[in-house]
């Protein structure tokens, strides 16, 4: 296997997740000495946002008014004291430290639904706590409302505070639906 390319016919490509990081990366590094600078594409603006709810007038609520197909439940108190006690494994970690809110969505939503399609069931979503300037974090209070919207209901069954030891207020657990075989 040794001297063949590492693009060849698709093996070893980076994934979405990772194309993301490696561009957040890239964006920081210099070029050497005499070296002409290199233009990248940013991954994010490549990568497909979940397709645009349609614009709908609004209707008054009424008992025929159906309910959500997926609706998002609370987290249960003896799943969250296994999940924060370890005896319930956490699967997948994302984190969304310093990234734009555009980034942060384009890489959580792409990472529940390769958690989701691998048959992931709880996840941690790092946001972080937030800027030092005692307002709480953009992604702190965004990425629970993110968790709500249509495009995540098919993929979450329930979130929550993450314990302490995992990031406390600045993380949160995830529980994904289970997938249909």
């Amino acid at each position: 296997m040794e001297g063949r390319p590492v693009t060849r016919r698709g093996e070893n490509r980076l994934s979405e997740e990772d194309r993301v990081l490696w561009n957040l990366v890239a964006r920081t590094a210099r070029p050497l000495k005499g070296k002409a600078v290199i233009e990248m594409s940013d991954p994010v603006a490549e990568m497909k946002a979940p397709p645009a709810q349609p614009a709908r007038t609004p209707v008054a609520p009424s008992a025929e008014t159906p309910k959500p197909r997926h609706p998002i439940h609370p987290m249960d108190e003896p799943t969250l004291d296994k999940l924060s006690k370890g005896r319930l494994p956490i699967e997948g970690r994302v984190d969304l430290h310093g990234m734009t809110q555009d980034e942060a969505y384009s890489l959580l939503y792409s990472f529940l639904h390769r958690a989701h399609a691998g048959g992931v069931r709880y996840v941690l979503v790092i946001t972080g706590k937030g800027s030092s300037s005692g307002g709480d974090g953009v992604l702190r209070r965004a990425v629970p409302a993110w968790l709500t919207t249509p495009a995540f209901r098919p993929l979450v069954s329930s979130h929550d505070h993450a314990a302490r030891k995992h990031g406390g207020s600045g993380a949160l657990y995830v529980r994904l639906r289970r997938t249909r075989a």
